[in-house]
């Protein structure tokens, strides 16, 4: 039996490059500056987008980065608190205002009855005109609400001013 000699690769000397010494990557430093990102959004949106900036004064890249930050703050947390604090304090507002309108309102539509039925002016008694009077005022206040609800959906539907 003749032995022989196999060359297998750990007796060969392969002459390899060295690479140089490992670095972590450069990673350039992210400095302030905004991030590009492309969407493609709904037209019907954009024109809100662009309605929302205008009415705001800012660009419509501003408009959309506000947009953005409610919205992540929302589906994050629910509701934003600042949000929340500026419709309790609308609230507060118009409750305030009530209060201070109320009762002179009321004060005055009983001394308009009293006064109408005192002479006799009218054929109904006092408590019969104060019902006529809440009635009346009633089917005007819901008119009132009717038709600025009808206004207020009627801006948010049409479009833009400059055609967008």
């Amino acid at each position: 039996m003749d032995l022989r000699r196999v060359e297998t690769t750990s007796n060969r000397t392969v002459s390899r490059r060295r690479s140089p010494p490992t670095t972590p990557a450069q990673i350039p430093a992210v400095d302030a500056s905004l991030q590009w990102v492309t969407a493609r959004i709904p037209p019907a949106l954009v024109r809100e987008i662009e309605a929302h900036a205008t009415r705001s004064g800012t660009t419509r890249s501003e408009a959309i980065r506000e947009c953005l930050a409610v919205g992540i703050e929302t589906v994050q947390e629910g509701v934003p608190a600042g949000r929340v604090e500026e419709l309790l304090g609308a609230i507060e507002s118009v409750r305030l205002l009530l209060e201070l309108l109320g009762p002179p309102t009321f004060g005055t539509q009983r001394i308009l009855a009293h006064w109408a039925t005192r002479d006799r002016a009218v054929k109904v008694s006092e408590e019969e005109l104060m019902a006529e009077v809440r009635v009346v005022s009633a089917d005007e206040w819901e008119q009132v609400l009717s038709d600025a609800e009808r206004a207020l959906s009627g801006a948010r539907n049409a479009p833009d001013e400059d055609g967008a």
